[in-house]
């Protein structure tokens, strides 16, 4: 695992002259990429508004972030929409979140429009301990099914999602059927074993820790750790995470 800070010269004039055609022909494609999308809270605060309005805020930026990384195509881009410890949030912020969930789920015609194929990680829906309603599930089946014939990238959205959750979970799976513990076979309970490891993990505000995202998957990654919240996140900081490929 590599980490890395922000790299001040894409924002300074380096590249935002440049076509996206351009920037693809100079930095080598990773094939996943997966953030952290942090400091709506903030964002919201440093503003006088209430945190749903960063919530918000950020759910623009996604759709905004997801165009931008299928253009420079990313085979893959896994975001962390809600953890399994999201739920102890005031239950207003919750009810929020959902339905911005829900939303994004919803944005049907412009996933098809990108090409965008829709998957999702987290914890299963019939397991002990989901709690996420049946609204948001039928909004994520809906999208997933919409999109299936979709070839383009990869939207993976982690949605009650936690690493250690899914580690255990997959452990605990090759105890009861008696294969053997060791990496591969690790691998193929994971909740999706067709995702590839990933190549750059970005975590925005200025936070320099995974809480619990991905562990298994970033093993060999690069980390941009950013001090923008994910609101102010915009397609050349994501060049600029993308250019850690070939630091």
């Amino acid at each position: 695992m590599i980490v890395e800070t922000k790299l001040s010269s894409f924002h300074s004039g380096l590249l935002p002259s440049l076509s996206v055609s351009s920037v693809l022909s100079v930095i080598r494609k990773p094939v996943h990429v997966a953030c952290i999308m942090d400091g709506n809270g903030r964002w919201a605060r440093k503003r006088g508004l209430p945190r749903t309005a960063g919530h918000t805020a950020g759910e623009e930026t996604l759709s905004d972030v997801v165009r931008a990384a299928s253009k420079r195509e990313i085979d893959y881009l896994t975001v962390f929409g809600f953890s399994t410890e999201n739920w102890v949030r005031p239950r207003a912020e919750v009810k929020h979140i959902l339905g911005l969930h829900k939303k994004l789920f919803g944005r049907i015609a412009e996933l098809n429009e990108n090409n965008i194929r829709v998957n999702w990680i987290g914890r299963p829906f019939d397991e002990p301990g989901s709690q996420t309603p049946v609204y948001v599930q039928r909004a994520i089946r809906k999208a997933i099914q919409d999109t299936a014939a979709n070839t383009g990238m990869v939207l993976t959205v982690a949605f009650d999602y936690g690493s250690r959750a899914e580690l255990t979970r997959a452990a605990e799976k090759l105890v009861k059927s008696g294969e053997t513990l060791n990496v591969e076979n690790l691998t193929k309970n994971l909740y999706d074993t067709l995702l590839p490891p990933v190549d750059v993990l970005v975590r925005t505000s200025g936070e320099s820790r995974i809480s619990n995202f991905l562990l298994w998957q970033i093993s060999n990654a690069k980390i941009y750790f950013t001090d923008r919240p994910w609101p102010d996140f915009d397609a050349i900081e994501l060049d600029a995470a993308l250019a850690l490929i070939d630091n």
